[in-house]
């Protein structure tokens, strides 16, 4: 990873901070976003002696987007790396689908979706001028389990799974790829302090083949492999790192 640049959304805390601390340990050049100021990550990373900058930035707003884009290419000149993290979950009250309301239904299919499809139709163009890229979508393993009483999200990451199949596809022939990343339940700072996510974690952690709480780090791994030149041939994939609760 060293001296790629790579752009991450939703960074500001939790996996976001995670995933920009590891690029930055290995020598890669970092955008950090977040719709909130993502200052306390850009220390973090700055701290590293990691070179980075950080920008507020709305995914669902095509100006925010462009703007980030265009900041980025003004920092490092080129972008090598996006990590589609900026998500809607940790906030999310578990009910049924029959008590959901639109604006909510709406509001997290926006972000989740609209959002990954936004950011990554703003960075294509330079990845294509570039040579190629690589762009992880953040999707989620709830997808492959049919998890109640979270049907917007679990069909918000459904659909981030088969776009990042069929984007894939139509950039393969300018050497980019999109894979996507599956975490199970990872007890990030949102989780921990959610007591509902906590109650449902003990149902989780028995349904692993490795029974343990699942940690931020525990992404890390997978990450790099798929922002690295070692997953030169992979994409249109989606790797779950879940300690063994979806098996597929």
């Amino acid at each position: 990873m060293a001296n790629k640049v790579v752009i991450i959304t939703g960074a500001a805390q939790g996996i976001g901070r995670t995933y920009a601390l590891a690029m930055a340990r290995q020598g890669a050049r970092i955008c950090v976003s977040d719709i909130v100021p993502p200052d306390e990550t850009l220390t973090a990373v700055l701290a590293e002696g990691a070179e980075a900058m950080g920008i507020r930035c709305d995914v669902t707003d095509q100006a925010s987007v462009d703007a980030m884009v265009a900041a980025a290419l003004g920092a490092f000149g080129r972008i090598d790396v996006l990590v589609n993290n900026a998500a809607l979950f940790a906030s999310l009250r578990m009910r049924s689908f029959m008590d959901l309301d639109l604006q909510e239904w709406d509001k997290v299919m926006t972000v989740n979706v609209r959002g990954t499809w936004q950011v990554t139709k703003a960075v294509v163009p330079s990845m294509r001028a570039t040579g190629g890229g690589s762009i992880i979508n953040i999707a989620s393993a709830t997808v492959f389990k049919g998890s109640p009483l979270l049907a917007h999200y679990v069909a918000s990451k459904g659909a981030v799974v088969a776009m990042t199949r069929a984007l894939a596809r139509e950039v393969g022939d300018a050497n980019i790829r999109i894979n996507a990343l599956a975490p199970g339940l990872v007890m990030s700072e949102g989780v921990q302090d959610h007591p509902g996510w906590l109650e449902s974690s003990k149902s989780i952690v028995a349904s692993r083949a490795i029974k343990r709480e699942s940690q931020p780090e525990d992404m890390v791994g997978a990450l790099l492999f798929l922002a690295s030149d070692d997953s030169e041939f992979v994409t249109g994939q989606t790797l779950v790192v879940d300690g063994g609760s979806v098996m597929h």
